[in-house]
């Protein structure tokens, strides 16, 4: 018996498996969807993760940097030094609630710190934010934080690292810094060929041409006003007859520059340390005193009393201060008369005295004779002992404080002559600081060799060593200054009084100055042209001055205001001016040549950033 067929069930089972291979089909689609749907989520999740952990990383080394920035410029580098420990235990938290659902590590497995270490030091240009400033010797600090959060399933380590450069940049590196107001008012035709800043207002006015070849900047205001008893040269640029040729013309309300000293008691820098200061603490290592290998302290028991010599030799040792040399030498001369210092210290004397007419007082001289002390520093077995050039060391630093007792009309001060030559220090360079008012007496560091020429009229490196002049103040005398005729009341074209010589001065000079109290003749400071100061008639002479000009202080002993000279018609006159040639010393913008003692402005940079792997910290980045 036969059945019918049914292709109609046929085509319906057909149909039936298509519809089932659609729905499989359908559902792994599906499945695949809802996978790469979780896959996403789980991705963006741990994407979101690693963001929030690398910000917070973020804010682990900004909080560092603040730390060191912050101590760095108010305390110097050995307090970052010092606070390396603090850093490394500093995350973010602040009691803020947030900050619990992350764990900090400094990639080493040591939880709740992050890394701060030296890395290596940087000599070089600063980055283009910084034109023309150079480093030398700073430290790069390293900081690096690792971060996981606590309250994800996924164990995501976000990563952040910055280099810290630690700048430090010798104030030389400026044609002019002042700290505190820095006036033009009044000056003779200048061309600054170098950066000037101003911790303070500028003040530009002047019936000659100033002209500013590169950047000016202030942490005030610029402006021509009434001051030297004069009007006001007016209120918009071309009155001050002042050229700007940088671009920007200038700027204003800039932030302070932060010097490696304490700027309200700037003076300290060449003060002698009180009885007991550590000369590795913050202020000790930035004295002078002790960065000095050489010390000449002056003294006596009574006003006239025979002086008292102290000869202090002091040498750098792992990287101290001088001052920090366990085994100084010291030499006392308790009667240092003539003859025992013509044996003993022949580049020494005591007996001279001279009028400065500007103060009105009789100096009292603690002369140094440049060229004898070379040829005794060179030849004396207790400087070789103790400060050999054979084994790299040489006195840099010249330190000499007077501190005779005086009547009321006496003025304790040093003078340098015979300085056309310095001693070269294998070209490091010999600067000379002291607390007291210093003079120089004719050229200074104006040949290399006993036979060379003399350099004059121009800035030529090779006729000179880096140099520096550190004081309470500054006076230069021409080389036929007299110390007889200076008892002579002045007038203009006294011949006792002539400087018939012109003169060279080849050295960063960082000085102080009477600043002005008022806006009369007798209130004025006298001028960034002034801070060198004069006593004799300088009519139809030049005085060359290849420098940097660095004020920092109030003057603390020499400190009568300044007076306009006699041609002006003012009372009590003491010198008239030369024809004035001063030049910033390019040559100071060589690493280099950079004068000992000089101090600097201290830049905190970022120097390079980036997301390293987690837990390493030798990663090295470009600098940005």
């Amino acid at each position: 018996m036969k059945f019918p067929k049914h292709p109609q069930s046929r085509r319906a089972g057909v149909a039936l498996i298509m519809v089932l291979i659609l729905v499989g089909v359908s559902i792994l689609i599906l499945a695949g969807v809802m996978r790469r749907t979780e896959s996403v989520a789980i991705l963006n999740e741990r994407n979101n993760n690693y963001v929030v952990t690398c910000n917070a990383a973020e804010a682990a080394v900004e909080k560092i940097y603040s730390y060191m920035a912050y101590d760095f410029q108010n305390q110097g580098l050995l307090t970052v030094t010092n606070n390396l420990s603090m850093y490394r235990g500093n995350i973010p938290g602040d009691g803020n609630s947030y900050w619990s659902n992350f764990q900090f590590s400094d990639g080493q497995g040591n939880s709740g710190k992050t890394y701060v270490n030296y890395a290596y030091t940087y000599s070089g240009n600063l980055p283009s934010a910084y034109p023309g400033l150079f480093t030398t010797n700073a430290p790069v600090y390293r900081i690096v934080s690792n971060v996981v959060r606590t309250d994800s399933r996924y164990n995501v380590v976000g990563t952040a690292q910055e280099d810290v450069l630690l700048a430090m940049v010798p104030l030389s590196n400026w044609a002019i810094f002042y700290n505190g107001r820095l006036e033009f008012t009044q000056c003779a035709t200048m061309i600054v060929n170098g950066s000037v800043f101003a911790n303070g207002d500028i003040y530009v006015g002047t019936s000659a041409s100033l002209t500013f070849s590169l950047d000016v900047g202030t942490a005030g205001t610029l402006s021509a006003p009434g001051v030297d008893g004069l009007s006001s040269y007016g209120t918009n640029q071309s009155s001050w007859n002042t050229i700007f040729n940088a671009t920007p013309a200038y700027t204003i309300n800039k932030p302070s520059l932060t010097v490696s000293l304490n700027m309200t008691n700037s003076h300290f820098l060449i003060d002698i340390p009180p009885s007991g200061e550590d000369s590795m603490s913050v202020t000790g290592q930035q004295r002078l005193y002790n960065k000095a290998q050489m010390i000449l302290i002056v003294t006596n028991s009574s006003v006239g009393g025979t002086p008292t010599v102290l000869l202090t030799l002091q040498n750098s040792l792992n990287g101290d201060v001088p001052g920090n040399d366990s085994s100084k030498a010291p030499y006392t001369y308790t009667n240092a008369t003539a003859a025992s210092l013509s044996t003993n210290l022949p580049f020494l004397s005591l007996t001279n005295t001279f009028t400065d007419q500007r103060e009105g007082k009789t100096a009292l001289v603690t002369q140094i004779d440049v060229g004898q002390y070379s040829t005794w520093v060179a030849t004396n077995s207790r400087v070789q002992n103790k400060l050999s050039a054979s084994s790299g060391i040489y006195p840099t630093i010249l330190y000499v404080a007077d501190r005779r007792k005086a009547t009321a009309s006496q003025l304790p001060v040093v003078r340098v002559s015979n300085s056309a030559q310095l001693p070269a220090n294998n070209n490091i360079g010999f600067s000379i600081a002291t607390p007291n008012p210093l003079y120089t007496w004719g050229d200074y560091n104006t040949q290399i060799s006993s036979s060379g020429s003399q350099s004059t009229q121009n800035n030529n490196p090779d006729n000179k060593v880096p140099a520096a002049l550190l004081s309470d103040s500054l006076t230069i005398l021409s080389s036929s200054w007299t110390d007889s005729q200076s008892y002579t009341t002045y007038s203009s074209g006294n011949s006792s009084l002539d400087a018939s010589a012109n003169t060279t001065i080849n050295a960063a000079i960082v000085t102080g100055t009477m600043p002005s109290t008022g806006t009369s003749a007798t209130t004025f400071s006298g001028g960034v042209h002034n801070l060198p100061r004069l006593l004799e008639d300088w009519a139809n002479k030049h005085l060359y001055l290849n420098t940097s000009i660095i004020r920092l202080w109030d003057s603390n002993m020499a400190t009568n205001q300044f007076r306009n000279p006699g041609n002006f018609g003012q009372p009590n006159p003491y010198y008239d001016p030369p024809t004035r040639h001063y030049t910033f010393d390019t040559s100071f913008l060589d690493p280099t040549k950079v004068a000992p003692g000089i101090p600097v402005v201290l830049f905190p940079i970022r120097f390079a950033w980036c997301v390293p792997p987690p837990n390493i910290y030798t990663y090295t980045p470009a600098h940005n």
